[in-house]
C-alpha cells in the first residue's frame, strides 16, 4: 500500500476536527484531563453524541482516556493540540481584526462620498448607481 501524501493526511486531521462538540471537548481539556461527567456537564449534549465525539478524537490519536474505577477520564495526547487551538484563535482574532477594518472602510465610503444618508437625495443600489426617490 503506498504511503499516504503529507497533504492528505493534513487533511484527514483537519476533518477529524471539523466539528463543534470535538473543538469543544479539545478546548476544555486544555486545561487537564477531565472525566467523561464533567465533559457531558459542559457541552451539554447527549452522552452517546458525546461518546461518538470521543471515540472519533481517540481512534485519530488525539486524545487519550483512561479508566480510574468506573470513571473514564480523558486527555490531550499531546500539548501541541492545545497550541493548536491557540493558533486558531489569534488567526480566527486577526481575520475579524480584518473584517471590522474593512467595515469600517465600507461604512467610511458610503459617507464619506458626498451621499449623506440617502434620505430625499436618492439611494446608492448595489451596483453603485444613485436610483431616484419616488414621487408620491
Amino acid at each position: 500500500m503506498p504511503p499516504v501524501p503529507l497533504y492528505q493526511a493534513k487533511a484527514e486531521f483537519f476533518r477529524t476536527l471539523g466539528h463543534p462538540v470535538r473543538i469543544r471537548v479539545l478546548e476544555l481539556l486544555q486545561d487537564g484531563p477531565l472525566p467523561v461527567r464533567d465533559l457531558l456537564a459542559e457541552i451539554e449534549i447527549e452522552p452517546s453524541n458525546l461518546s461518538q465525539q470521543l471515540a472519533v478524537l481517540r481512534r485519530a490519536g488525539i486524545v487519550t482516556a483512561t479508566r480510574e474505577g468506573s470513571t473514564v477520564v480523558y486527555a490531550l495526547s499531546s500539548g501541541d493540540v492545545a497550541e493548536l487551538l491557540r493558533t486558531a484563535r489569534r488567526i480566527l482574532s486577526d481575520m475579524i481584526v480584518g473584517q471590522e477594518e474593512l467595515l469600517a472602510e465600507l461604512r467610511a465610503a458610503g459617507t464619506g462620498e458626498g451621499q449623506g444618508s440617502g434620505a430625499g437625495t436618492g439611494q446608492q443600489t448595489d451596483s453603485g448607481k444613485t436610483s431616484k426617490p419616488e414621487q408620491p
